[in-house]
């Protein structure tokens, strides 16, 4: 399978010298087009250093990380911006939507960055909103929905722009666990129709729903059950 993300020996220090902290500690992880990975582990255990790290969110330390076959340790800001607006959609458990815009107005705003034209960026939005079954709730803000309802708003967001990757950062942490059902199923759809889906979680029964499981701990990959080659059908 084609690699989409490869890590080689990242490390991630904080406070370099005497009181460094060692996020990330020679990790080194390949991830393929078409996989859904769990990334588990408690917290402080260095899983959310790495999504940030996968995410072009921030840089490694020392190491190569390479997406998509570029290089992106040693990217400036601009071009590692271009890459999380073209490559990646976020989801986050805290939602992080702007109160006092709307549904459609919170899904449009990765494509205005993108500088998609009005019309086009709404029609992107709306069916974004549809595929995750708020298409009645485009109108409503944030505090007129329930937080299922916001967080499909927020998937709606990553997947509108249509990027290759969807990174998914304890999607499930403030629902109830009705709605982290309802969520979780929005994503393994996403992820059958051909995305790249990476969860990050410090819950097991999450991260069972993932046919591979990373698990991580001080730093450093524990645990890989591995890619399962037969779920790229």
């Amino acid at each position: 399978m084609e690699e989409l993300i490869r890590l080689e020996n990242i490390t991630k220090i904080y406070r370099p010298g005497s009181n460094e902290v060692r996020a990330l500690d020679g990790v080194s992880l390949t991830i393929c087009r078409g996989e859904f990975a769990a990334i588990v582990g408690q917290s402080g255990s260095g899983k959310s250093t790495l999504m940030n790290l996968i995410g072009c969110l921030d840089t490694a330390t020392s190491g190569s990380c390479r997406i998509g076959g570029e290089e992106v340790s040693t990217l400036g800001e601009d071009r590692l911006s271009r890459i999380r607006n073209r490559e990646i959609g976020f989801i986050f458990q805290g939602f992080n939507l702007i109160p006092s815009l709307t549904a459609a107005e919170n899904v449009e705003l990765p494509l205005r960055y993108r500088g998609v034209p009005r019309e086009e960026r709404r029609r992107l939005a709306l069916e974004a909103l549809n595929r995750v079954g708020l298409g009645q709730r485009t109108d409503h803000r944030p505090a007129e929905m329930s937080g299922g309802q916001q967080q499909r708003v927020a998937i709606a967001r990553a997947i509108a722009p249509r990027p290759p990757l969807l990174l998914a950062d304890e999607p499930t942490g403030n629902l109830d666990r009705t709605s982290g059902a309802e969520v979780m199923s929005i994503l393994l759809e996403l992820w059958r129709e051909g995305r790249t889906l990476i969860l990050i979680t410090h819950d097991r029964s999450i991260a069972a729903a993932a046919p591979r499981v990373i698990t991580i701990s001080d730093g450093r990959v524990v645990e890989d059950t591995g890619p399962d080659f037969s779920s790229f059908s």
